[in-house]
């Protein structure tokens, strides 16, 4: 592995960084206040490739490579979790999932939409009933007259309440169970297909949350992804995908501890002098240090590895698990460092510590990841 960037990546990050600074932190705070899904932030992505960055040029893409995504997921999730969210579900769980398994004529009729925001995406996987337990699918396709009918409901959708196109599973064969589920693109317009909003969230209040209802969905054959019983493989791989971008976004909700705590650390006063010469408040701010580092590693390992096109489940599973718990840690120590003030929106880190613990559950939980790790190392899989 390199450890130096390309001319390339630190351009990258610099324009990240500035889009990030000016155009997004600004607008954070009342976004989330008023839990307002950022449509216009969105759009201002486009100019800049931000919405189809590692998508080939010939679909609408900047074809960035997958440091360069973790670069921007990064920026992004420094500034705000919450479109880092909807920006993650667009990009590593739609546009990579259509991209490795769509046919050409649903790579081009969906990737320079979803690339210029034309269209925004959601991937229709969790379940009441199958959330870690992704291969317990209730919602039924049925094949009747040339068409597939689609019945069930999805529940903490990401970007659900805004899709225009869906990734939606459904059981195809039950008796097959996992190998029965299948993959289908889904127009969010298409009759009987409805979608409600879920509010109350502890964090990620500017992402839209939405649960979803079909009833009598029918979809033709083109709208299958894939083929008929590769739904769950589907699935997995594009969570390989969306757990590399929210492992990179909770590096970024770290490097925004460590931003806001030294600028605290520095200015506020106790006892006469700054917090900043406290040894236990320089004790967490290094943590934060070390934990950013450590997880920025292993998010470039995995990285890598995209590049080189070897598989990388168990070092992207290590970076999310990793990254998220450390996002935390951080967060958490961020609010101590802040005392009061921590506790109040007027500073962003009690906006970090809300939207770090979904992390930590959002796809696929630390301990799933800890299964995934253990796996790899005993060659034995657990029960659960």
């Amino acid at each position: 592995m390199d450890f130096d960037f390309t001319e390339e990546q630190l351009m990258v990050r610099k324009m990240a960084k500035k889009f990030a600074d000016e155009d997004i932190i600004p607008y954070a705070k009342e976004n989330d206040r008023n839990c307002h899904f950022p449509r216009e932030i969105l759009q201002k992505m486009v100019p800049l490739g931000l919405l189809g960055g590692p998508i080939p040029q010939e679909y609408g893409g900047a074809g960035l490579d997958y440091i360069s995504h973790a670069i921007i997921t990064e920026e992004v999730g420094r500034a705000d979790s919450s479109l880092r969210t909807t920006l993650s579900v667009q990009i590593s769980l739609v546009e990579f999932a259509i991209l490795q398994w769509g046919t050409e004529k649903q790579k081009r009729k969906y990737l320079p939409r979803l690339c210029s925001g034309e269209i925004i995406g959601c991937f229709a996987l969790t379940e009441p009933d199958a959330g870690s337990d992704a291969g317990n699918q209730q919602t039924m396709a049925k094949y009747k007259d040339g068409k597939w009918v689609l019945n069930g409901s999805k529940i903490w959708i990401s970007n659900g309440g805004v899709a225009d196109i869906a990734i939606l599973f459904a059981q195809t064969d039950k008796a097959k169970k996992h190998k029965g589920i299948t993959a289908f693109l889904v127009d969010t317009k298409t009759k009987g297909f409805s979608a409600n909003d879920i509010t109350g969230k502890l964090g990620l209040r500017a992402s839209n949350t939405s649960a979803l209802f079909l009833e009598d969905v029918e979809v033709p054959d083109s709208a299958l992804l894939g083929n008929v019983g590769e739904g769950f493989k589907i699935a997995m791989s594009s969570l390989d995908n969306g757990r590399y971008s929210v492992a990179a976004g909770c590096v970024g909700i770290i490097q925004g501890c460590i931003d806001a705590c030294t600028n605290y650390a520095r200015e506020r006063k106790a006892f006469g002098k700054p917090i900043g010469e406290f040894q236990l408040v320089q004790d967490m701010i290094a943590k934060m240090v070390v934990d950013r580092d450590a997880a920025r590693l292993l998010v470039y390992r995995a990285g890598d590895l995209k590049n080189k096109k070897i598989r990388s489940t168990v070092e992207t599973s290590i970076a999310k698990y990793y990254a998220s718990e450390a996002a935390v840690r951080a967060a958490s120590d961020a609010v101590q460092i802040f005392g009061g003030y921590g506790y109040s929106d007027d500073y962003p880190v009690e906006r970090y510590y809300r939207d770090a613990k979904v992390a930590t559950i959002y796809e696929g939980t630390s301990q799933i990841q800890k299964l995934i790790i253990a796996e790899s190392v005993l060659g034995l899989r657990a029960i659960i």
